[in-house]
């Protein structure tokens, strides 16, 4: 069974007496040991990017701010929440396949850093508003390879996507994009695939990364400021994962960068590893109240007071093809060992946090924690759905616990 450390679980407890449960809990300290790993491993070639649609919590935020250099957003609403927390506008990218009007105007606008371009008609309708606007916006290209090696849970390239200009048609495109008056190439950007844990998988994605930058920079005789790296670091959610290896993969991918960086093409470029999940999953737990206990055919039921409504993907419905228990623990300990289904409070026989289950016995009262829940939280479940309470979200700091819950959103409307 796997236990956190005894103060996570004061930690946990006192969340849950002070803020009420359900609650995601943030803690910052096991963020900033995962930037200090990724440091030692990749410092020599990479500086970090934030990828902040997997958890755009405001407080989390702002204490990311001064921490990580760079911070990548996937809305105009994202935009508006990063630069409410205190990023400097200049010091983001923004990604996202549908951008509309109004929220490229917004950010370009305000001083975005570089704008990250999925398709022609967006370059188009971003030189036009540049103009509008009497700028010359930096943008970075996102390249669609034509194959992602296998290890990767999610696959963003490699078959039809509408995510970048596929790799195949990215020469003709770019020498369009290049010739917009109003746009300035600032480098390339690929992102293809994510939650890996197999280190040679990784290696090999960048290793494909590492060829079409040269190739297109070569062809078009670009010499960029910056490259981005979609990590695909991915981290272990269920029992019997293993850890990624931070050092294996940089030991793998240590000639490929080497040789890019030593290139005098490369001299001036800025290497980026954009992440998020790995930065901030492990970091979040989400604790929840067991409210009823039934005995049903002979399974144990532990009713919760969140569900797939506050944590979709625990419940498996977040695009998992085969449900897999996340890890998951009662607070406070036990003694025995009881296999338990885990359901949360909605009226659907899919609101399941947990299946045969092995913890201590749960009675009424007693709170279970669900661990990698950094990142995937509340911005993508159901909250919504049937009207239970929105869940908590309490950043925990040094052992002080703030409520951090996010209210409202922040999207842009035409």
């Amino acid at each position: 069974m796997n236990r956190p450390e005894p103060d996570t679980d004061r930690i946990l407890t006192q969340a849950a007496e002070r803020f009420g449960t359900p609650a995601y809990v943030y803690l910052t300290d096991v963020i900033e040991a995962r930037i200090a790993a990724l440091q030692a491993a990749f410092g020599r070639w990479f500086r970090l990017s934030y990828a902040m649609k997997c958890n755009p919590n405001p407080a989390l935020l702002a204490w990311l701010n001064g921490r990580v250099p760079f911070i990548d957003v996937s809305s105009g609403g994202e935009f508006l929440l990063a630069t409410g927390a205190g990023w400097d506008a200049g010091r983001a990218s923004f990604t996202g396949p549908a951008k509309r009007e109004v929220e490229l105007r917004t950010a370009i606008g305000a001083g975005l850093g570089e704008l990250v371009i999925e398709s022609l008609r967006e370059a188009r309708l971003a030189d036009r508003i540049a103009a509008g606007l009497g700028r010359r916006q930096n943008v970075l290209i996102r390249i669609a390879p034509d194959r992602v090696p296998k290890g990767f849970g999610d696959q963003m390239a490699g078959r039809p996507s509408p995510f970048g200009i596929d790799v195949e048609e990215a020469p003709e495109a770019l020498a369009q994009i290049m010739a917009l008056p109003n746009l300035r190439v600032a480098g390339l950007h690929i992102y293809s695939g994510t939650q890996c844990l197999k280190p040679a998988a990784i290696v090999e994605n960048w290793g494909i990364f590492t060829a079409i930058f040269r190739d297109l920079c070569a062809s078009h005789d670009l010499r960029p400021d910056r490259l981005i790296f979609g990590a695909g670091l991915g981290i272990p959610y269920h029992p019997g994962d293993a850890p990624l290896d931070l050092e294996q993969v940089a030991a793998g991918a240590a000639d490929d960068l080497d040789a890019l960086t030593s290139d005098p093409r490369f001299a001036d470029t800025e290497l980026v590893l954009e992440l998020g999940r790995y930065l901030v999953g492990p970091a979040g737990y989400f604790v929840t109240r067991v409210t009823s206990v039934k005995d049903s055919r002979g399974t144990r039921i532990a009713i919760c007071d969140g569900g797939m409504n506050t944590h979709l993907a625990a419940s498996g419905h977040f695009g998992m093809v085969l449900r897999r228990n996340y890890v998951i623990h009662r607070v406070g300990g036990g003694e025995g060992e009881v296999k338990t289904d885990i359901s949360g409070p909605l009226c659907t026989s899919i609101d399941k946090l947990g299946t045969n289950v092995v913890l201590p016995r749960l009675d009424e009262g007693d709170l279970i924690a669900i661990h990698a829940s950094g990142a995937y939280g509340p911005t993508s479940s159901p909250v919504n759905f049937i009207s239970h309470p929105t869940p908590r979200e309490i950043v925990a700091e040094g052992g002080q616990l703030r409520d951090a819950t996010r209210i409202e959103g922040a999207g842009l409307r035409d």
